[in-house]
């Protein structure tokens, strides 16, 4: 059983060396003219283009998803009855504005009782200290015992005390009182109104959400491979980020605001936002776009069509035209691939890159282009 399983396994690896052979080996010259055998071979045509130098933005693009930077749920910090409500669903509200008004009567009050308390705390306190200067006066000319006077000095300090205590009294009761008032903690678009006039609420009921939409975040997940130039870009300064709408090709412009401090094990991905000013609320929560940032630009790139970039056993490469109208093989490096195109390293920018009938060829084999003209401007091409 071992014996076969070598025997299968040394086919498998002739048949790989011999398609390198036959990519790699040089063709046998050609024998011109009819009449000569069985080694007649005739020139391929072929199609070429000359590589492009242009700047290529590296480009990562994702679906995203519209999310608020916050949102808030509103509810009541006591128990009471709505009186009124100061805004309508859908309706943009600014920080600090009314928006709903409870019952306040038992708050209020109980301010005015803080407020008396407070009143009478001070007449007692300026009562007390007018005995206690008294008592100075009398100390002086011997008329009373310093022990009368220590007592004075106690029962002022003792009312000065209940003073300030009966003022933070008066602050907390201006605190419960302010909870009758429900204003706007930040600015935003009011969402569903869940209660009315009249209805009874707690601390669980929910009155309203504010969504914030200006500005915005798009949360999009990218392949861990991107990190690298993910942060290098980050560090090199704000990074663009463009979101695009359904059925829409007018991008949307904002930059990468987050990247997640870890990457999901499972899925491979991180996670990161860009964030957009969004004053004409185009973007919308929940809504998908499809977003792409540049992390890097290839400046004076060579490009050639991914179609020319040959990979084989033999390696990464592509066929240009030699000295002679014969087939050379080049090794490129494949930098970047976008679209049909592919930005690579290993030319110098005059070859003949031959894009079309590369199939049959091997180095040293003839080839003749299908239209010269088409090769004088630089585009598809065919080698005479």
């Amino acid at each position: 059983m071992k014996k076969k399983t070598l025997g299968v396994l040394a086919g498998v690896a002739a048949v790989i060396a011999a398609g390198a052979w036959h990519f790699t080996r040089p063709a046998a010259p050609a024998q011109e003219g009819p009449g000569k055998g069985n080694g007649f071979q005739g020139p391929t045509t072929v199609n070429i283009v000359q590589p492009k130098r242009q700047d290529v933005p590296v480009l990562l693009q994702a679906n995203g998803t519209v999310s608020p930077i916050s949102t808030v749920d509103l509810h009541p910090q006591t128990t009471s009855t709505i009186v009124k409500v100061h805004v309508k669903e859908g309706q943009f509200v600014k920080q600090g504005d009314l928006m709903f008004s409870l019952d306040s009567r038992s708050e209020a009050a109980n301010v005015q009782k803080a407020d008396a308390q407070v009143a009478r705390d001070r007449a007692s306190l300026a009562d007390l200290e007018r005995q206690y200067k008294r008592s100075m006066e009398l100390l002086a000319q011997k008329f009373i015992a310093q022990g009368a006077v220590d007592t004075l000095k106690s029962q002022v300090d003792a009312a000065r005390a209940l003073l300030e205590a009966d003022i933070a009294a008066a602050r907390a009761v201006r605190v419960d009182q302010s909870y009758t008032s429900i204003r706007a903690p930040m600015s935003g678009r009011v969402g569903a109104i869940n209660v009315y006039p009249g209805s009874l609420v707690q601390l669980a009921t929910s009155l309203a959400t504010i969504t914030q939409l200006d500005p915005i975040n798009v949360a999009f997940t990218l392949p861990e491979n991107s990190l690298a130039a993910l942060l290098d870009a980050q560090r090199a300064g704000k990074v663009p980020v463009q979101a695009f709408q359904n059925n829409s090709d007018k991008p949307i412009v904002g930059h990468l605001s987050f990247i997640d401090n870890t990457v999901d094990p499972v899925a491979g991905v991180i996670r990161v936002k860009a964030q957009f000013d969004n004053d004409d609320t185009r973007l919308w929560p929940g809504q998908y776009v499809n977003t792409s940032l540049t992390v890097q630009t290839l400046k004076d790139a060579l490009v050639v069509p991914q179609n020319a970039i040959i990979t084989n056993t033999r390696g990464t490469f592509v066929y240009t035209v030699g000295p002679g109208n014969t087939a050379k093989a080049v090794d490129v490096e494949r930098l970047h691939a976008f679209g049909g195109d592919a930005v690579v390293r290993g030319l110098q920018g005059d070859e003949k890159v031959i894009v079309e009938g590369k199939q049959n060829l091997r180095p040293g084999g003839k080839v003749r282009v299908a239209d010269a003209r088409v090769a004088e401007q630089g585009k598809p091409k065919g080698v005479e």
